[in-house]
């Protein structure tokens, strides 16, 4: 007897994404989550009365004709968000070297801009960002391809990605440009996908520009409006999400090609049993704990053995009162780098110790209550969220402490972190370091604790060649009725694990993407966030939890 007809484990954006296509579909779906909030890396969280939403600081390809439009319309969560648009002026603002430039909305404007400001780049220019449009063109349709028919012709659909999408960044841009400030300003955005442009591919880098040419979005309420809109439509098709409920071991029967995932046991001993189970979680934790050993081959080991995580980072997270306009803020986010050598902030974010290691060389720096001036706050009181590529390593010492309680040694290091990583906000927003009210500093043992995050990765596995599709880990496992989604997958942020989760829908009812997405009457409503700034509506007040280790 089943108690379900599909189980998920973890509740992110690619977990509840393959948990409502599944309801929608008439199955009945529990999803499990760790967590006393739902959403992974979409929880937001409250510290002293301040919102954070440290894991969503823009959605793209939300537009007319977006994809994300019509993933979030066709499931019909659509009429439950709003989404304002970041300043289209710059969406992105790149700060370099003591050099500015402002990354607008659309292909054509930043062609444009890009090329008054370097006139002699122009051919080179236009030659990177036609041939990035068309990788990422290219990837988008080798994604939806159906049937075996079409993904034999896949390599005849994808010339330009086979030409130069394994190349890493810095070999690519080496046939467009040799400008070191253009080159910074091209490859910047890289910081969405953790690696350094000596080893981005840049098929992957392609896929992070066009997502973002048609502007960046941010959803009213922040991230905790995403897992609201679908538990929404989780619970109105009978599905079920259960909090604070970790799944201890992913059960499976028979052995051999014929074994099969039929259900999970949770923390608590309570064994619930269903024919096919999707894990949200990454790899390390799916399977390298919930699934034993004995049920993987060696090859599946073995890349468990092998795989790298990607980058993880500090997340400074700060209350201000500060007259934003007047210090020259807007809803666009902020990249900072010391200088064009890129490579610097990702040589620093492999130092196994952090303390005395001077000045941070580069921080992301974005500004929620401008991105969403609905949220209830005091007059000039802004929050920010300031973030600094690290590894793991430097705080491996304290991985086995309890959150909460860890030694003096782990808090000098924080307030030491906390305090230069202020130095290099405050070259971002002179002066902000004396308006500071509030501030609290996450580390990769906070990812650890609160997103189950191996190793605190920001974007699953790193996406070098090796871990991405159809070399990395596979939508269906080895294991029958067992199949993964997430950010290890088919894509990560919360566009790649979305696709990801209707992916494994997909694939557990065999069905095409068109039979998935087929609510009705659904409309995504998008608005400005610089005329909301302008003219601020009415406050929203929400509470939220406190949840940093």
């Amino acid at each position: 007897m089943h108690d379900a007809d599909v189980i998920v484990i973890g509740s992110g954006a690619g977990g509840l994404t393959a948990a409502v296509a599944l309801a929608r579909a008439g199955k009945r779906v529990l999803v499990f989550e760790q967590h006393y909030l739902p959403g992974g890396w979409c929880h937001s969280f409250a510290l002293e009365g301040h919102q954070f939403s440290p894991g969503v600081h823009y959605i793209g390809a939300l537009g007319p004709g977006g994809f994300m439009r019509s993933i979030y319309e066709g499931l019909g969560v659509a009429n439950d968000l709003v989404f304002h648009e970041l300043n289209p002026d710059g969406y992105d603002h790149v700060l370099v070297g003591g050099e500015r430039f402002d990354i607008p909305r659309g292909k054509d404007h930043l062609a444009e801009r890009l090329c008054a400001r370097f006139p002699r780049e122009r051919a080179g220019i236009h030659g990177f960002l036609d041939t990035t449009d068309r990788m990422a063109t290219e990837l988008m349709n080798g994604v939806s391809a159906r049937g075996w028919r079409e993904k034999a012709t896949l390599p005849a659909r994808l010339p330009t990605v086979l030409r130069h999408g394994w190349r890493a960044l810095d070999a690519f841009l080496d046939g467009f440009t040799r400008d070191p400030m253009l080159r910074a300003i091209l490859s910047i955005q890289g910081g969405d996908h953790g690696l350094p442009p000596s080893r981005a591919p840049a098929a992957m880098h392609a896929t992070i520009l066009a997502h973002y040419f048609d502007g960046g979005f941010y959803p009213r309420g922040g991230a905790k409006s995403l897992p609201r809109a679908f538990l929404r439509q989780l619970r109105a098709h009978g599905g079920k999400l259960h909090l604070s409920t970790p799944v201890t071991r992913i059960l499976v029967e028979g052995t051999g090609p014929s074994q099969r995932a039929i259900g999970v046991r949770l923390g608590d001993g309570t064994e619930v049993r269903a024919p096919v189970v999707i894990s949200n979680a990454d790899p390390r934790v799916t399977l390298g704990r919930l699934v034993l050993p004995a049920h993987l081959s060696r090859a599946t080991l073995r890349k468990l053995d092998r795989v790298q995580w990607s980058v993880s980072a500090l997340s400074l997270f700060l209350a201000a009162e500060i007259d934003a306009r007047a210090a020259g803020l807007d809803s666009g986010n902020y990249w900072y780098s010391r200088g064009t050598d890129l490579e610097e902030m990702y040589r620093f974010a492999q130092r196994p110790d952090l303390s005395g290691a001077g000045e941070l060389p580069g921080v992301f720096v974005t500004v929620p209550t401008l991105k969403d001036p609905t949220k209830g706050r005091r007059r000039n009181l802004h929050t920010m969220e300031a973030f600094c590529f690290v590894s793991h390593d430097a705080f491996a010492r304290w991985a086995g402490t309890p959150q909460g309680a860890r030694p003096d040694g782990y808090a000098r290091l924080k307030e030491d972190l906390s305090q230069r990583m202020l130095d290099v906000v405050d070259r971002v927003v002179p002066g902000l370091r004396e308006r500071v009210v509030f501030r609290d500093l996450g580390t990769p043992l906070s990812n650890v604790f609160y997103c189950e995050a191996t190793a605190g990765n920001l974007y699953g596995t790193e996406k070098t060649l090796r871990n991405l599709p159809p070399f990395g880990f596979p939508l269906r496992t080895e294991i029958g009725g067992l199949f993964m989604c997430g950010a290890s997958t088919l894509g990560h942020g919360v566009a790649g694990a979305t696709m990801s989760g209707l992916a494994a829908a997909r694939s557990v009812l065999r069905c095409s993407r068109e039979e998935l997405l087929s609510a009705r009457g659904q409309t995504l409503r998008t608005v400005s966030a610089e005329d909301l700034i302008a003219s601020p509506p009415a406050p929203i007040v929400e509470a939220a939890e406190d949840a940093v280790a």
